[in-house]
């Protein structure tokens, strides 16, 4: 199972990345983008990811990932059970949310491709 401070040490590490907390909700963000965020329970975590992909991704794994209220449909976003989620995967979604939101320069820099 990983934490929101297992998320937060990671995303302190990803630059120009800035933790806020809006409506009770933990987000982590470039500028006015967020990459990651929250549910108030802090027992699922939304994250950053191409709309065209994200229906194999639950299609892969249903118990771990799923889909963002309706109204949040038409962002590139997708959620996920913290519960079921390991520390390796949860490094890759965070780093490639956050690879979305910055800089192709930037992200190249930090993570390389």
């Amino acid at each position: 199972m990983v934490t929101v401070d297992e998320v937060r040490a990671l995303a302190r590490t990803l630059p120009r990345t800035s933790e806020h907390l809006i409506h009770d909700r933990i987000k982590f963000r470039v500028g006015a983008i967020v990459y990651v965020a929250f549910s108030r329970d802090e027992r699922s975590m939304g994250f950053g990811y191409p709309k065209e992909q994200r229906d194999g991704l639950i299609a892969a794994e249903p118990a771990l990932f799923f889909l963002p209220r309706p109204s949040d449909l038409r962002f590139n976003w997708v959620c996920c059970h913290l519960e079921r989620l390991d520390h390796a995967q949860m490094t890759e979604l965070v780093c490639e949310a956050w690879r979305m939101v910055v800089p192709k320069f930037l992200a190249r820099q930090r993570l390389g491709g």
